[in-house]
């Protein structure tokens, strides 16, 4: 259920952005560590630019980051393109929840939209959809806040790249990490709940075991999804 369709655009933008506010922090804190982390595997300032804005996706960078090469004649560019890949099919499940926001003929025109879309925007997202609220413009508030700060940190990452040499340190390497697992706990209901995430959780551990590269990811978010669908159904068949 969404909102009707006068809302005013601006409140509701306003309104994303503000509830995209806590964990924004987070994602401030990693860009930053991206940022450096790039910088000391040789991405040039314009590289970063381009990087953050075009591809926008923190867990694909992470993963080039380990692929890159600072010889530009020795750079796996198909190995790359196919972890960002592999890495962010998962936001064609996430954006297809989404399709309740969109306006009634004009999804193809406003799908492009969907490039704000975060793991962190998302979520709280569907939250606030869950509550009987939830539009586009609030989507698109959180998206906009989280693009901007993480152009930003990312890039102030690189400018600081010489002076912390080791972000671990300073515990910024946890902070990936820690967003997930806040957003993890926001979106708890109930015990059910327990069945699909441990499910996804240790299909991803099996595959990142069995298989090389990042397919864990996928396979874990796909078997996870499978056996909430499975849990559901089976709930209201009783």
């Amino acid at each position: 259920m969404t909102l009707a369709p006068d809302y005013r655009f601006a409140d509701q933008f306003y309104a994303g952005a503000r509830a995209c506010i806590p964990v924004v922090i987070s994602v401030s804190a990693y860009g930053l560590v991206w940022g450096v982390l790039a910088r000391g595997a040789g991405l040039s300032l314009l590289e970063v630019i381009m990087m953050s804005g075009l591809v926008f996706a923190g867990s694909a960078q992470f993963v080039a980051l380990n692929l890159w090469t600072a010889t530009p004649s020795s750079l796996p560019i198909g190995p790359l393109v196919i972890a960002a890949l592999i890495i962010n099919l998962r936001y064609l499940l996430l954006t297809a929840t989404l399709r309740p926001l969109l306006p009634p003929g004009r999804v193809s025109r406003s799908a492009w939209l969907m490039f704000f879309v975060s793991d962190e925007n998302w979520a709280i997202t569907m939250l606030e959809m869950k509550k009987g609220g939830g539009t586009l413009a609030f989507l698109l508030g959180g998206g906009v806040l989280t693009y901007s700060c993480w152009m930003a940190t990312t890039v102030i990452g690189h400018g600081l790249g010489s002076a912390i040499d080791d972000p671990a340190r300073y515990g910024l390497d946890f902070a990936f990490t820690a967003t997930f697992l806040g957003l993890l706990l926001g979106m708890w209901k109930s015990r059910a709940d327990l069945l699909p995430w441990t499910v996804a959780a240790l299909s991803a551990i099996l595959a990142a075991k069995l298989i090389e590269g990042s397919w864990y990811i996928l396979i874990g978010g796909l078997v996870g999804s499978l056996a909430g669908a499975i849990a559901d159904t089976v709930r209201h068949v009783d």
